[in-house]
């Protein structure tokens, strides 16, 4: 019989920990559990792909901070921020009077 260690977040542990302990298990048979499911599906037993919503998301965010770094204010901090809006604000008011 083979012995595997995961290293994996002490709070993650004991919330996983908590769940199987409510269905009467141990985190070693969930363990065999995820494996068994593994093999008789042929692969990982639960949906892994990410929605289209989340990818178009994560696209665009990815498309911002490019933006952001191309145009050299990607170490803006909030503050910093909230000064430009404002001053747009203001230009855009003293324009429309």
């Amino acid at each position: 019989m083979a012995v595997l260690q995961v290293r994996i977040d002490d709070e993650l542990k004991n919330q996983a920990t908590a769940i199987y302990s409510e269905l009467g298990i141990d985190l070693s048979t969930a363990v065999r559990m995820f494996f068994k499911k593994s093999v008789l599906v042929g692969g990982i037993p639960f949906d892994t792909k990410i929605n289209e919503s989340t990818l178009k998301a994560i696209l665009a965010i990815d498309r911002m901070r490019t933006t952001s770094e191309d145009n050299g204010n990607s170490e803006m901090t909030l503050d910093e921020i909230n000064e430009e809006i404002k001053k747009a604000r203001d230009e855009r008011k003293r324009i429309n009077k």
